[in-house]
């Protein structure tokens, strides 16, 4: 430390600027350096040692909190003897900087609502501004999601990681697909011939989907949840198990197969049973439409 006086004195002599500010400053600067190197090694640690990615992130995020009051605390140690004047300064000037921060002070809040409401947490499937993505990162300011594409485009990852000011969650409506519950229903439009065998032809499709690995425990599951948000929502289904709606479209049958499925899990359970579709139909078991 006295090597450091000694070289903030020297500085001053050089120059205009005071020795304590400069050893204060510089004092700050290296409370900064150490907290960037434990939060290097920390990851460094995390990325080596954790395996579970999920548990990794969660605790990475924990150690950045802690690190980041404690970086606040010497900060505020280091000078406290000045704080008067900064408060006083700050006064004089906040005015002038409430516009320009507007922004900034409303998504910090906004990301504490954020935080303590959850109306999407990481791993969350989402729709925002007509995006859909999975909530991969959410901080003091802003959040981030990787992109996935739209349900005619088999809502797969485009790889792109799109983030959004904390405030924007508050300003727009957000669609969350897995909150308090995981599952959502999708549909699949079969078209079949005026002359099929409707009662045999919907006994396939419901053997089809129900035996499908990812499908034919979900129901269950469902239940369960929606029992766990009772109390909170009031949300209910008069059935969950998958069913088979009939309507006639110009001169085809359409038979809609209706089935709750995770979000994240649609496009492989819709392959599946398109698969076993095709190959009914390649037996002679269905009589799909051609138009």
């Amino acid at each position: 430390m006295q090597i450091l006086i000694k070289f903030c004195n020297q500085v001053e002599k050089w120059t205009t600027v005071p020795s304590n500010i400069l050893y204060l400053t510089i004092l700050s600067f290296i409370a900064l350096i150490i907290v960037k190197i434990l939060k290097k090694a920390i990851e460094f640690y995390f990325l080596h040692f954790e395996k579970d990615a999920k548990k990794r992130y969660s605790r990475n995020q924990k150690y950045n909190i802690v690190l980041d009051g404690l970086l606040f605390i010497s900060w505020y140690v280091i000078w406290s003897q000045y704080l008067d004047k900064v408060i006083t300064i700050i006064t004089f000037i906040s005015a002038a900087l409430t516009l320009a921060l507007r922004e900034l002070i409303f998504n910090f809040f906004a990301g504490i609502y954020i935080k303590m409401r959850k109306p999407f947490a990481i791993e969350d499937r989402i729709e925002i501004n007509n995006i859909i993505g999975d909530v991969v990162n959410i901080n003091a300011l802003s959040f981030e999601v990787l992109e996935v594409n739209d349900k005619s485009n088999g809502e797969q990852s485009t790889g792109r990681i799109i983030s959004f000011p904390n405030g924007f969650a508050l300003n727009n409506p957000v669609k969350n697909y897995v909150k308090e519950f995981k599952y959502i229903w999708d549909e699949l439009n079969v078209r079949i011939t005026l002359d099929s065998d409707i009662k045999k032809t919907k006994n396939i499709l419901y053997r089809i989907v129900n035996n499908n690995e990812i499908v034919k425990n979900i129901p269950k599951k469902m239940e369960n949840e929606i029992n766990n948000i009772s109390i909170d929502y009031r949300i209910y289904f008069n059935k969950l198990k998958p069913i088979i709606y009939t309507s006639i479209v110009d001169n085809y049958i359409e038979l809609s197969i209706r089935f709750l499925v995770h979000p994240k899990k649609i496009r492989v359970v819709e392959n599946d049973i398109w698969l076993k579709i095709i190959d009914s139909y390649q037996n002679g078991q269905i009589k799909l439409y051609q138009n």
